[in-house]
This record gives structure tokens, C-alpha cells and sequence, in this order.
């Protein structure tokens, strides 16, 4: 490489990095203010019941789905099936709604991983629910 190239390159960085570097700067007065760790916030109160109803609709829906091939009970289990679908769509939408309105990013404090996770959970209990749902419907 030459050194002109070399020289080059070095130019463009540190352009480049006072370019960039000034809108961080004028906007690091703006930016959001960590939550201590051990203060529940809203944001990390709604993720945690966004992520527990999610989680309730992945184990009823992992029951229900056994349930309906055979594995455990006698039912269908068609009532455990929709009881996970809704939980899961309730944890899904209340997932959305807190990553939605989290203002910051990840470590914040504001509820954005557990948003994550909720939404996650959600969809898989979603998904769980509505094939055992299908299966139940097929034995019937």
C-alpha cells in the first residue's frame, strides 16, 4: 500500500470521526438517564407481566399440544389451546406496547429486553396454542 493511500485513509478516519463524532456530542445532553437497578420502573413492570403472561401461554400450550397428541390426559385439550393462544397474543401485544413506548435503549431501565423477550415468548406460545388448537380439531 502506498503512502499516499495510507494517508489517505488516516484523513477520511479522522474526518469522519469529527463528522460524526459533533451529532453524538450536541445530543448527549438529551439523551435518557439510566434507571438504577433496583428500581422498578412502568417499563420494567409492564415487561415482566408481558413476559410471565407469555411464558404462561408457552406452558399451556406445550400441555395442550401434548395433551392433544396423546401423551398425557385423555382430552383433546381444545380449552388449553385457546387459554395459550390468547395468553400468547396478550403477551405479544403487551410486549409491542411497552417496546414501543421504551424510551432509551437496551440497559436503560426501560423495559426494552424484557420487551424483547416477551415478544419472543409470545409468538411461540402463539404458535404452540394455535397447533395444538389445529390437532385438537383434527382428533375431533
Amino acid at each position: 500500500m502506498s503512502v499516499r493511500s495510507v494517508l489517505a485513509v488516516a484523513a477520511a478516519v479522522v474526518a469522519g470521526g469529527v463528522v460524526f463524532a459533533e451529532p453524538a456530542a450536541a445530543h448527549a445532553s438529551v439523551q435518557p438517564v439510566a434507571v438504577s437497578v433496583y428500581i422498578l420502573s412502568a417499563g420494567r413492570l409492564g415487561a415482566i407481566a408481558a413476559t410471565l403472561l407469555a411464558l404462561t401461554g408457552v406452558v399451556i400450550g406445550g400441555l395442550a399440544l401434548a395433551r392433544s397428541t396423546g401423551r398425557i390426559g385423555t382430552g383433546p385439550g381444545q380449552r388449553g389451546a385457546v387459554v395459550a393462544l390468547l395468553a400468547g397474543l396478550t403477551g405479544t401485544a403487551l410486549g409491542a406496547l411497552v417496546a414501543a413506548t421504551a424510551s432509551g435503549g437496551l440497559g436503560t431501565g426501560n423495559g426494552l429486553g424484557g420487551a424483547f423477550v416477551a415478544l419472543l415468548l409470545g409468538l411461540t406460545g402463539t404458535a404452540l396454542g394455535g397447533l395444538a388448537l389445529t390437532r385438537s380439531r383434527r382428533a375431533d
